[in-house]
């Protein structure tokens, strides 16, 4: 499914684009005109954990869950959690920050590394941090992927990093390709927007 063709939550209309059309996360830091989609910015990434800000649209999260987009590991452990009944925490932090159901929907559809298992990276993450080592270009997303909600999330800010831990999972909606959230992203941006 093109990127274009993936119904946008109207906070994100509202942000900057790179040359090819794709709406920029508020999280990701520039290079002159050039948005570096594999890194995370680490100034506007604690604004927005300080703030509760969402992580793609920059606009702020009501009190209540949160989302995020995790890849086949975490979406594994999630799975094998809620299949035998018990409750999942991150214990590892990770630098990426929560958002809006409907953003992160969306999210999980236009990113080409998300959206599908056979993806590559494009760009490789600075490798300064054991959290971004993993980001190298070429690596697949691989496995089940997953949209997944949490009762909430908390934050660490370090003089390098901004780091985020999420409690108790409210929603997992896992997916191979990320078009099968299609339904749920129109549904959602019906209710209302953002969420």
């Amino acid at each position: 499914m093109r990127f274009d063709s993936v119904p946008m939550p109207q906070a994100v209309q509202a942000r900057p684009r790179d040359t090819r059309g794709y709406p920029v996360p508020a999280i990701t830091p520039w290079t002159g005109e050039e948005p570096q989609f594999a890194l995370t910015d680490y100034g506007r990434s604690a604004d927005c954990a300080r703030g509760r800000l969402c992580s793609v649209c920059n606009v702020l999260m009501p009190k209540g869950p949160v989302w995020r987009v995790v890849g086949a590991t975490e979406s594994a452990a999630i799975a094998e959690a809620l299949a035998e009944g018990r409750p999942y925490r991150n214990m590892a932090p990770t630098l990426e920050g929560p958002g809006h159901r409907a953003c992160m929907l969306y999210a999980s559809m236009v990113c080409p590394y998300l959206a599908r298992p056979n993806a590559r990276r494009g760009l490789s993450a600075d490798g300064s941090s054991e959290l971004t080592a993993h980001v190298v270009r070429g690596a697949a997303r691989g496995g089940t992927g997953a949209v997944v909600g949490f009762a909430d999330y908390e934050f660490g800010i370090t003089a390098s990093q901004v780091l985020f831990r999420f409690l108790d999972v409210v929603e997992f909606l896992p997916h191979a390709a990320a078009d099968e959230h299609l339904a749920e992203l129109e549904a959602e941006l019906a209710q209302r927007q953002p969420r």
